[in-house]
This record gives C-alpha cells, structure tokens and sequence, in this order.
C-alpha cells in the first residue's frame, strides 16, 4: 500500500497535515474501531445543562466550553439527574430563526425532541453509531455505560477517528 502526504494552506496560511492512500482503503468494518476508542483519546469531557436552563444559557455555555452540544439532564445539571436529550447549536439557531430573540428566554426543555433518546456506549462499533447518526439526522449522540453518561461522541469524531486510523495502516 502506498502512502504519502499533503500538506494543506487555509485562508489563513494555517497549515494542516493530511494523509492520503493510493489504494484501496480497508473495509472500516474489519477496523473494530469502538466508542470507548474516542472516548479514551478525547479525555471525554461532557458538558451538561439543566431542562429548565434558558436557550440563552444554553448558548453561552457552548460557547464558553466549545462544544457543539449539550447533554440535557431533567431539570438540573446534577449528575444524579437523568438524561433527557440533547441541544444543539443548530437548535439555538432554529429557536432564534423561529422566535427571535425572545426564545433565548425560553427553556431548553421546550426544544428537545421528544422521541426517545438516542445514544450508545463506549463498546459499540463506531460504524454502528454512524449509521444511527446517519438515519437520524443528528452529529452528537450521548454514550451511556450501565446507566451513568460516560461522555458523548460526535459524527467528527468519529470521521477522525477513521482517518487517523487510516495514516497509520
């Protein structure tokens, strides 16, 4: 297998080293690539945030923590608070575009969808949470071990992982 290497310029003259295969790529289900993978390289770090916390807060604590998404918990951040869903920067700005401003007032609880919620845990493939990312239109899932929210994954962590698995073949 050959194999090389790119380097790539931004707008701003930023430099970033990308890999790249002339041949065929292994089949990303023979990897065994797992959640808990991500989880142990990232020192998860999970940010979380009350129901009845407002979509402004909500907002500022994405931002203040550079996270795409917040896991919900009922009612506060408690750990002993059960989770509930998940808020996304991409609902902060539905509620905005729908409500205007005065949604950044309103509770985070009243923008969670409410099917149930969707997550994983640290020993599934990470093809398998994908797949359901993909079917559900959602790019952070919340990974749940035996009850307790261990961290959550996101479909970029995830596209990471398999191309850091690929420069290394």
């Amino acid at each position: 297998m050959a194999n090389g290497s790119i380097l790539l310029f931004d707008f701003w003259d930023n430099v970033y080293h990308d890999c790249f295969t002339t041949t065929k790529s292994s089949n990303r289900e023979d990897d065994a690539m797992y959640v808990g993978d991500i989880l142990r390289a990232n020192n998860a770090h999970v940010v979380t945030i009350g129901s009845n916390e407002t979509v402004s807060i909500a907002a500022n604590l994405m931002y203040a923590s550079n996270v795409g998404a917040l896991v919900v918990r009922n009612a506060s951040r408690s750990k002993d608070a059960a989770v509930i869903g998940m808020f996304s920067e991409r609902d902060a700005v539905a509620v905005i575009a729908e409500r205007g401003t005065n949604g950044l007032a309103m509770k985070v609880a009243q923008f969670i969808s409410p099917r149930p919620l969707l997550s994983c845990n640290s020993q599934d493939a990470l093809t398998d949470v994908e797949r359901l990312m993909a079917r559900h239109g959602i790019r952070h899932v919340p990974v749940i071990d035996n009850g307790r929210l261990v961290g959550v994954v996101s479909m970029r962590d995830i596209t990471l992982a398999f191309e850091e698995a690929a420069c290394a073949a």
